[in-house]
This record gives C-alpha cells, structure tokens and sequence, in this order.
C-alpha cells in the first residue's frame, strides 16, 4: 500500500486502494454502486489514516451548546437539564444534550489530537460545553482546550484541575444543617449514607454532618458513614446495611433525595415506620421528595437555577468574557416536611 504522506485527499486515498476519486466519493456518500470489497478496503483506508475531509461549515442560525452527562440519569440531572434548557430559550441558544463518551475513546494527551467526540462538537459548531456531575480526565480538559471550547462543570465528580469552571451549592452548609435538625429533635444515633466517596459534593455533605455530630459531641462510630453512589438502590442497600447493624441508627441523613427514599424502604421493609421508627432527611428536593410517603425532609439545592447558572457562564467564556470566579456556590435551604421527628422512647 502506499505510503500516504502530508494531507490525506480524495486522490490519495484512490490511489492507494487502486479505485478512482468517483468511487471514493460514492464510499463516502453512502452510494450502493460499489462491490462490499471495494467498499471494505476504502473504508480500511479511510479509518487507518483518520480521513475527515471537508466539512462544510455549519449553518447556525443560533448558537448551540452541548450539554453532556455521566451514567444514569435521575430526578437530579433531569432538573439540572431543564435548567441549562430553560436558560438556553432565553438566551436564544440551542441545547444539545447527549450522553458522556466511554473512556475507551478518550486519546492520551500526549498524542496533541482531540477525542473523537470532542472533534465532532467542534465540527457541528458547538460554542461550549456543560457537563452535570461528570468525570472528567485532564486528558478531557487539554483536549477542550485545545479545541477552544470553554468547559462549565455542574457537581463535578473530580476536579482534574483548579481553574475548570464549575457551578454548585452549600454542600457542607446544607450537611451541616440536616444533621443540626435530626440532632435539635434529639437523635444522637446519626448516620450518613452518602454517594461517591470521590465526589466533593459528597465529600462536603458528609464532612457538615460530621462537623454537627462533633460540635454536639455526638460519636460517629465507622459503619455509621456509607457511601457508594447517589441513586435509589444505593439507598435501599445501605439503609439496609445500617438498619441490621447490632446498635442501628434512629436516623438517616442521605446524600440525595432518591438514596432517602432507598433508606425509607429499608425501613419499611423491615417492620419499621417512618419516621417514627426512623427519621430520614434527603438532599436536593427533587420532585420525588414531594411525591414520598411520607413527604422527605430534605435540603433544597437551586438545581434548576444551578444549570441556568452554567448556561450563562458557559456563553462568557465563549464570548471570551472573564467570570467572578471558577466556582460557584448557590445557597442551600433546609425544608422540613414530615419524614423526621423525635426519636421513639425506649420503656425499661
């Protein structure tokens, strides 16, 4: 085969496979009147030496903004979405949602190359991107900013790097005020069933509670704190890990909404009442937290206004704007409903 040497043209490559431009051409246009063998070599070709060709340049009547998550979606990132979306009508901006790319595509930096999915926003346009509770590589961040496309962090799982831009809440605040309300109703028995033990947010929620638990001077024995992701089952399983434990707990601050209501069907399943067997608080107030039987108590995070925010943000450092700050913190807000309260007397 020969050697393709410096920019890889329609010619070069028809000369490689032995075929002429025309049938390159068809290959790439998808055209059927071309033999499966002619069509497997070209292609071959094509893929070996990563041939894009001439894109033309996108026709955008308004600006467009990807907006990418990580593993599942919950009542969390879909208010986090409906944020970033609203904010987009506003500001006469598109917003194009898609999922996070396996690591397998990601190209080392080293190599100077963006990933492939990072190529194919710059091709379609994109003036930023927003990521909701994702993980990124600083392989990820070199490659943005390589291609120039301002990066906005919601609820980062990692921080790879100090100046990527992100947009948040009163973590520790909203832990510190959760654990302050179950210990004011008189629960010294405390524990917290958190998300991943990498994630900050996660970090900042339990570090409040066990800000509160010390200055009350309330002891946190070790299997009083688990931590494993921020969905329902995760909630199920360790509400049921801490509810079979020797000296269980009389409550339960949950690191979301949803393992809150994982935790409460532990309970239940157990022959226990909430909240009068256990008091349960959540984190976020999603929708599911109003929909709960009983209604979740729970620590308000601006979830809509915080996409909103990294919409904005977003758009300033495309417009080549300089932001206040690389992270933003919004204020959280305990709301109290009626799935806590005073912890059961024991009769001697």
């Amino acid at each position: 085969m020969p050697s393709l040497r410096g920019r890889v043209t329609l010619a070069t490559v028809a000369a490689s496979a032995g075929v002429s431009v025309a049938t390159v051409s068809k290959v790439l246009n998808g055209r059927s009147d071309v033999s499966e063998s002619t069509r497997a070599r070209v292609q071959e070709i094509l893929r070996e030496h990563e041939y894009v060709g001439r894109r033309p340049e996108p026709v955008v009547d308004r600006a467009a903004v990807e907006l990418f998550y990580q593993g599942v979606l919950n009542s969390y990132s879909l208010e986090v979405i409906q944020g970033v979306v609203e904010a987009g009508q506003a500001a006469d901006v598109d917003v194009v949602v898609s999922a996070h790319p396996e690591r397998a595509q990601a190209r080392s930096a080293s190599t100077g190359r963006a990933a492939p999915w990072i190529r194919e926003m710059t091709a379609n346009g994109r003036r930023a991107v927003i990521g909701i509770t994702s993980e990124l590589t600083a392989a990820d961040v070199a490659a943005l900013s390589r291609a120039r496309l301002p990066l906005v962090v919601v609820d980062p799982m990692n921080v790879v790097q100090p100046d990527v831009t992100s947009v948040g809440s009163t973590n520790f605040a909203g832990g510190m005020a959760a654990t302050q309300h179950l210990l004011s109703l008189g629960h010294r028995r405390i524990a917290y069933l958190g998300g991943p033990p990498t994630s900050g947010c996660n970090q900042a929620r339990m570090n409040g509670y066990r800000g509160a638990m010390e200055a009350a001077g309330a002891p946190v024995p070790k299997d009083y704190v688990w931590m494993r992701e921020f969905l329902y089952d995760d909630g199920l399983a360790g509400g049921a890990a801490l509810l079979d434990l020797p000296d269980p707990p009389t409550a339960i601050f949950a690191g979301s909404d949803e393992v809150a209501l994982g935790a409460m069907e532990a309970a239940r399943a157990r022959g226990l009442r909430v909240p009068e067997d256990l008091s349960v608080v959540g984190f976020d107030d999603t929708q599911v937290a109003r929909l709960a039987s009983p209604q979740l108590t729970t620590v308000r995070q601006p979830i809509r206004e915080m996409g909103a925010v990294a919409l904005r943000t977003a758009l300033q450092l495309a417009a080549g704007e300089k932001v206040d700050s690389h992270h933003v913190e919004l204020a959280t807000q305990l709301i109290v409903r009626d799935s806590a309260t005073e912890p059961a007397r024991v009769s001697s």
